[in-house]
């Protein structure tokens, strides 16, 4: 035994020693059979696990592939694994809007004198409450769109072509008559009725020469007085001493003298009910301008968006909004603006930089509500506008982690086949929209159920 030690396997004293030199030699060739070819086994092994490890970084690299379960058998592979879905895949954008009732519009006050009286703000106005008072006299609201631009009254100004003021004949003369006597000849020739037919003559062409007020802002006039009850004439274009008695019967009931005639400053006209938004005078200042402001009596959204981005942004196209607390209502583009406006501030209007107005330009966008109730009590408040840029329906969809870089290009799905927890073939795969973290995919072979593996 010592010269075993001693040799270390070189030598043996005895070549028919089981020990000897010869046993060992063909033990160490079995040896070298043995421990040679698990080695290179475990290098292929080993170079199998990178490359697929490698495969799945690059997908979760190129295409942000999110946390995944790390329980499969392999370590850097993963077991979460999901399934080819069926359905509708939109695309919806977000921009900030404001909840509120939409711009503020001056009433033209065309009344001369003081303030005497002011709505409050919030208040809400129909068709016949004053708007404010001047000299103590009610400035009416009425429904319309045309604006009082004159006086209504049973008669107008004189027809301009015949040089007459309107005013009828009295007869009266540069006063040479009563001097010449040429009067109490024109006296006795009344006599016998020729100068009472010229007298007649005279006043008719008077008649004829005031020419009565009529035109669509009598019919507007008309349709709300009708409106307020007040009735004996006839709804049309034409001021008559009908419609005067009705007015009669209006300022009588408003307190006011019954002339039968609408002043200028008298009413103003909107195009229906509104909210008091903000009054721009004090009591006892004066009522000329602009005094009073109203919006819409309805809840709005206002936007103001990228002047360079606005093609969502048309007449009738159906946005969702949500308001403060998350509730979401349906809302619908009501206006678009025609003008594009610059914020004040750095990059704005006021800003440096060449071109910084016109990126930062902006168009406001009015966003209506058809049911009201919906949005609660809430009054006003920011809020966040979701519109459609894209949309696919009836498609194949997987989450965007799915997606794998293949190394011939383009993307694949690694298929899970039965209940194997090993590698997976790769399938190539087209890509369509991308939406709410999935993906449209579509190529030979992808069918909806088929189960793929999100890579880690």
């Amino acid at each position: 035994m010592d010269d075993v030690r001693d040799t270390g396997g070189k030598h043996a004293p005895d070549g028919n020693d089981p020990g000897g030199e010869p046993g060992r030699r063909d033990r160490g060739r079995r040896a070298g059979r043995g421990v040679g070819r698990p080695g290179r086994g475990r290098a292929l092994v080993w170079a199998g696990v990178l490359l697929v490890a490698g495969v799945s970084a690059v997908g979760a690299l190129g295409l942000g592939g999110g946390d995944a379960d790390t329980g499969g058998a392999d370590q850097g592979r993963s077991s979460q694994v999901v399934r080819v879905s069926r359905g509708t895949l939109t695309d919806q954008t977000e921009i900030d809007g404001q909840l509120g009732h939409g711009p503020q519009v001056p009433f033209q006050i065309r009344a001369e004198g003081t303030v005497t009286w002011l709505p409050e703000s919030d208040a809400t106005l129909r068709r016949g409450d004053a708007v404010l008072r001047v000299n103590d006299r009610p400035v009416v609201l009425l429904y319309g769109s045309l604006p009082m631009y004159r006086d209504l009254t049973l008669s107008g100004p004189a027809d301009p072509a015949d040089g007459s003021d309107g005013r009828p004949d009295d007869g009266a003369d540069d006063g040479k008559g009563s001097e010449d006597g040429e009067g109490s000849d024109s006296g006795a020739e009344g006599s016998d009725g020729t100068g009472s037919e010229a007298a007649a003559d005279t006043a008719g062409a008077g008649s004829q020469r005031e020419a009565a007020v009529s035109g669509m802002d009598v019919r507007q006039f008309e349709t709300n007085l009708s409106a307020l009850g007040y009735s004996g004439f006839t709804v049309d274009d034409e001021y008559t001493a009908l419609t005067a008695d009705a007015v009669r019967r209006w300022q009588e009931d408003l307190g006011l003298p019954e002339t039968g005639e609408v002043g200028i400053g008298d009413v103003v006209y909107a195009p229906g009910p509104v909210r008091i938004a903000t009054t721009g005078v004090r009591v006892g200042a004066d009522a000329s301008g602009e005094p009073v402001s109203y919006t819409s009596t309805s809840r709005m959204v206002t936007v103001e968006a990228p002047a360079a981005d606005t093609d969502w942004a048309r007449r009738g196209t159906e946005v969702t909004v949500e308001l403060p607390g998350g509730h979401t209502v349906q809302g619908e583009v009501a206006r678009v603006g025609k003008e594009a406006s610059a914020p004040e501030g750095p990059g704005g209007a006021e800003g440096g930089g060449e071109g910084g107005a016109a990126q930062t330009a902006t168009v406001s966008v009015l966003i209506t509500f058809a049911d009201q109730q919906s949005l609660g009590r809430l009054e006003s408040g920011p809020v966040t506008v979701r519109y459609v840029v894209g949309e696919r329906k009836d498609v194949l969809t997987v989450p965007v982690s799915a997606l794998v870089a293949l190394a011939e290009g383009g993307h694949g799905l690694e298929l899970v086949e039965g209940d194997s927890e090993g590698p997976g073939r790769f399938l190539p795969v087209r890509t369509g929209l991308f939406a709410n973290g999935q993906v449209e995919v579509s190529g030979p072979g992808v069918r909806e159920g088929m189960k793929v593996r999100i890579p880690k």
